[in-house]
């Protein structure tokens, strides 16, 4: 018996990298997987049992609203949203006044108002069947404050707020927020831009208390167990997931 069986776990941007990570994690302990994606979602979705893709945008409100329709149409529930999706590997680093405001927003739009999209979407379900968990994805940059990717780093910072609030809202019905942070991941969307591993890679590492490379396994373990019975009384918390680069 998995501490997930019979739930249903939508987990956004799944199809690779890190959400891919999650959602095979996930899966183990016996929750049925809907992968969202911009792309890939039904090839993804067909390596989980009885998993199901669902092509969607997430920083679009009619999409986000097909993916909840639709996921609930499936499956029947949604007890855990993963919220995964962002932006990162393919933004230039550079001074924050070479930043365009159309880029700025983007990045707002893909990393931010998309966890108020699937969450809006989402909890009105989580709130008939008595309760639920969300996990939103952050990252370790807002805590270090790391320098010339401004508006990433706000975003995932946005979203450590937003867990909290979140959560103060949602506890009285038993819908349970909380955060992972990873630090610099090698995933498939980073390892796609060889300018950003030579930049950070070596870096990191030196800066971990376990000096290696952090991988999306690794991520793993805290959002099962976010999103499972283990934590039942916690809510609002960030978990930070570095190797130790920040003691958070």
């Amino acid at each position: 018996m998995g501490a997930l069986d019979g739930k249903v776990a939508v987990v956004t941007g799944a199809a690779q990298g890190i959400g891919r990570a999650l959602a095979e994690g996930l899966s183990r302990e016996g929750a049925r997987i809907v992968v969202a994606d911009l792309k890939g979602a039904e090839d993804a979705a067909a390596a989980f049992p009885d998993g199901v893709g669902i092509t969607a945008d997430v920083a679009d409100e009619g999409s986000v609203q097909h993916l909840v329709d639709e996921a609930l149409d499936r499956c029947g529930s949604i007890d855990v949203l993963v919220n995964n999706a962002g932006l990162y590997a393919s933004l230039e680093m550079r001074p924050f006044t070479e930043i365009p405001l159309e880029e700025w927003n983007r990045v707002m739009e893909v990393n931010v108002a998309s966890m108020f999209l699937t969450c809006r979407a989402a909890v009105p379900a989580m709130r008939a069947r008595g309760g639920g968990k969300i996990v939103n994805i952050s990252s370790g940059t807002p805590f270090r404050g790391v320098p010339f990717l401004l508006h990433y780093v706000t975003s995932k910072g946005a979203i450590v707020a937003f867990t909290r609030a979140l959560a103060r809202e949602l506890g009285k019905d038993n819908v349970l927020v909380n955060c992972v942070a990873p630090g610099f991941t090698m995933s498939d969307g980073v390892k796609e831009h060889p300018e950003v591993v030579e930049k950070l890679r070596d870096a990191s590492v030196a800066a971990r208390t376990i000096q290696r490379d952090q991988v999306p396994e690794d991520v793993v373990g805290a959002t099962v167990y976010l999103a499972g019975p283990h934590s039942d009384f916690v809510t609002g918390q960030t978990i930070v997931i570095d190797g130790g680069q920040y003691f958070h």
